[in-house]
């Protein structure tokens, strides 16, 4: 996979050479100077889509200095040892009251269709062209649900632009809970104090700037997140990979379709989409509707509780954001549009010490009355790859799932995290393109999880090693450093070792991956966490036996059973001229049909407004593993591979990413309720899901104007088109 670095100097100027001559072919597609026509017809491109298998273009063939495959060449380190740099914590959003006013222009139910001058090294644009100031599709199927009864309350402002140094980092916490980094100096955007800075158009992020970005809501709080596109309007301006249009997916946030980041609901740069984001539990308009159940609830800023409409047992605590731009998920994503959101509720309150019955007291914090961090801590996980100047560099044509060789921990390589001899609570989320990753403690000692996908499980798992994390999924664990002396040094290992994108390859023993001998670099110890101190007050917080039990839907009658089998090979009968079509070698099979590459103008399942489901998702091959990801509404897991009792304990919360394993089958069950119009199905592999495991589905039935089938958004510049859809969705139940 990864050239060693004990390879001889032939053999690097050799890999790097093949790499060099793969990234000129990368940004030609990228920049539309060549087609993947063009590369079939000239016979550097397979019709399994993989660069073809040439000496000095491919790493995989045999080497001109030995039978060996080359291997790609080994990001540089530039003289950086691991473990010399403190993890950053997250960037916390500003909150702002009033959106309605702070906001301008202000914003609108319907999409804002105010026009601006159209910037004309945009594509198709000529000059005096103008278009809408949001990138949101008009009209009423667009516009925000249910708006007047949930106004914004918070609004958030950020913007996807450029690499540049962070001058206004806010942490959330003192120095002394980040590792002593001083929040006021500036961060320039590299991924270790000692590698390269970071060019404008390498990494595109957040606000432009790292560490990685936390958004703060609480339950009953309705948000407004205006996103601004600030990305280059040439699409050449990329440094060889990533699109500059975005769509900003809350990933399996209980919002409107409007709010859900369709991939095919994109903005263009000089545009902003405002997301609304009215946090409400799943079923608020049919569960617990008089808000009479203190579980149901959301802390009101004085130490008390909110009673608030829904099903307490659906509260969602550790979400992340996302770009779902079609065909360029990978690529943007892993440029550096991501960002996570902790969700506080009455259970989940982010405040280790309020003793009211109703608060599970997870380690947090104490000094505010919701959201405390000092001891709770996100990590975002994302193996990473830099050419020989030390800047980012991905392929698009390892269509099997691109691996990084670089583990980074928000977004610094390697680094050390600073704690004191108590409980913490981290918030782990794979952020990779196709790593999973396979965590245990260099000692061996105990960890808890309490929470998957974002969903805190009915009972908390004591474990030594964590199951395999697939891409997008959420693992809530407690680690107790009372246990250790201060001065003492643990580590966080990756026990699963690849040899390509597809899935992982083996797991490995404790000691065969502190080793040192794997061939996947991603394989050893990522993060080191050094015992400092004694915590100056008494730790009160605690992990109950019991935490949110599952819904019982058992009352609930199931409307209809669809099977999704994802495969490799895959058929495109839809045009792919205005864009809303792809090509690729990975596909949806649905309910027995045919084989479909992604188009998101298809329609392959339309679930009846209200009802309960039963979904199978099959693993159509045993080479491959696949993490499907529903949007929108959470599952639970009935059985793994025809059986219930092969579901593990931490499997068996609410969930929204399915590892299928190889050869593998999950069925699982979920209801479609609250809010309405299309959302998505797809492998979290994002190099799959651009080519081409995704499909569009949507909740039929709710009342117009969300009334099958809805049209399709192909947007411009110059303002959103629409064209009528492909339904294959078969009768509604």
């Amino acid at each position: 996979m990864y050239l060693s670095r004990q390879a001889s100097r032939a053999r690097q100027r050799e890999a790097e050479n093949t790499r060099r001559n793969r990234l000129e072919i990368v940004k030609a597609l990228s920049h539309g100077q060549i087609t993947r026509r063009e590369l079939l017809k000239w016979g550097l491109f397979t019709a399994a889509g993989a660069l073809a298998w040439k000496q000095g273009l491919n790493p995989f063939v045999r080497s001109a200095y030995a039978s060996i495959p080359t291997g790609s060449p080994r990001s540089p380190l530039f003289g950086v040892q691991p473990f010399s740099a403190p993890m950053p914590r997250f960037d916390l959003i500003p909150r702002h009251a009033n959106p309605l006013t702070y906001l301008n222009p202000a914003p609108t139910r319907l999409a804002n269709t105010i026009q601006q001058l159209c910037d004309p090294r945009l594509p198709g644009v000529v000059a005096g062209d103008t278009g809408p100031v949001e990138g949101r599709p008009p009209g009423e199927i667009w516009a925000h649900q249910r708006w007047d009864e949930y106004l914004p309350q918070i609004a958030m402002e950020v913007t996807q632009e450029g690499a540049k140094t962070n001058t206004v980092y806010n942490p959330g916490v003192a120095s002394n809970h980040n590792s002593g980094i001083d929040p006021a100096a500036p961060i320039p955007l590299k991924f270790h104090p000692g590698f390269p800075t970071q060019d404008p158009n390498s990494v595109w992020t957040f606000n432009g700037t790292i560490p990685p970005k936390l958004a703060i809501s609480r339950y009953g709080e309705c948000v407004l997140l205006r996103h601004h596109n600030r990305l280059p309007y040439d699409r050449t301006q990329n440094n060889g990979f990533g699109v500059h249009t975005i769509s900003t997916h809350e990933h399996n946030g209980h919002h409107g379709a409007e709010n859900d980041g369709f991939t095919g609901a994109f903005f263009y740069p000089g545009q902003f989409y405002d997301y609304h984001w009215p946090w409400v539990l799943a079923g608020c308009f049919s569960i617990n509707t008089a808000a009479t159940d203190i579980r149901a609830s959301t802390p009101n800023g004085s130490g008390g509780l909110t009673k608030i409409p829904g099903d307490w047992h659906e509260t969602m605590s550790t979400h992340w954001f996302h770009d779902h731009m079609f065909e360029h998920t990978a690529e943007n994503v892993y440029k550096g549009n991501a960002a996570m959101s902790n969700i506080y509720s009455g259970l989940d309150r982010g405040n280790e010490a309020i003793n009211d019955g109703v608060n599970l007291r997870l380690p947090s914090g104490t000094a505010k009355d919701y959201g405390n961090l000092e001891y709770d801590v996100n990590l975002m996980l994302a193996d990473k790859a830099f050419d020989q100047d030390g800047q980012l560099v991905f392929d698009i044509f390892d269509r099997d799932g691109f691996l990084g060789d670089l583990v980074t921990v928000n977004l610094t390589y390697k680094p050390y995290f600073e704690v004191e001899r108590r409980k913490y609570r981290f918030r782990i989320l794979n952020a990779s393109v196709a790593r999973f990753y396979k965590i245990m403690l260099s000692d061996a000692s105990p960890m808890i999880q309490i929470a998957n996908d974002g969903n805190l499980l009915p009972k908390p798992v004591v474990l030594t090693r964590l199951d395999e994390i697939g891409i997008a999924e959420r693992y809530d664990i407690v680690i107790d450093f009372s246990r250790y002396r201060i001065g003492e040094r643990v580590r966080m290992v990756n026990l699963l070792e690849h040899e390509d994108g597809r899935k992982p390859e083996d797991s490995l023993s404790l000691a065969e991956a502190l080793s040192g001998k794997s061939s996947d670099p991603g394989v050893g110890a990522f993060l080191e966490f050094r015992i400092v101190r004694d915590p100056a007050r008494p730790d009160v917080s605690q992990v109950p036996a019991t935490l949110i039990p599952n819904p019982d839907l058992s009352a609930i009658p199931v409307a209809r059973i669809r099977e999704f089998e994802f495969k490799r090979g895959a058929d495109q009968p839809l045009s792919t001229a205005d864009g809303s079509a792809s090509e690729g070698e990975w596909g949806i099979r649905t309910d027995g049909g045919d084989t479909l590459a992604a188009a998101y103008n298809r329609i392959s399942a339309a679930p009846r407004f209200g009802t309960r489901e039963v979904w199978r998702l099959k693993n159509g091959g045993g080479g491959w593993d696949h993490p499907i990801h529903i949007h929108f509404e959470e599952g639970q897991i009935l059985s793994r591979d025809g059986s219930a009792s092969k579901v593990p304990a931490w499997e068996r919360g609410r969930k929204d990413v399915y590892r299928l394993r190889p050869g593998g089958e999950v069925v699982l069950t979920m209801q479609f309720r609250d809010w309405g119009g299309m959302f998505m199905q797809h492998c979290h592999n994002t190099t799959h899901e651009d080519h081409a495991m995704l499909m569009r589905w949507e909740i039929d039935g709710g009342g117009a104007p969300y009334l099958r089938p809805l049209p399709t958004p192909i947007p411009r510049p110059q303002g959103c088109t629409f064209k009528d859809p492909v339904d294959r969705s078969g009768p509604s139940a």
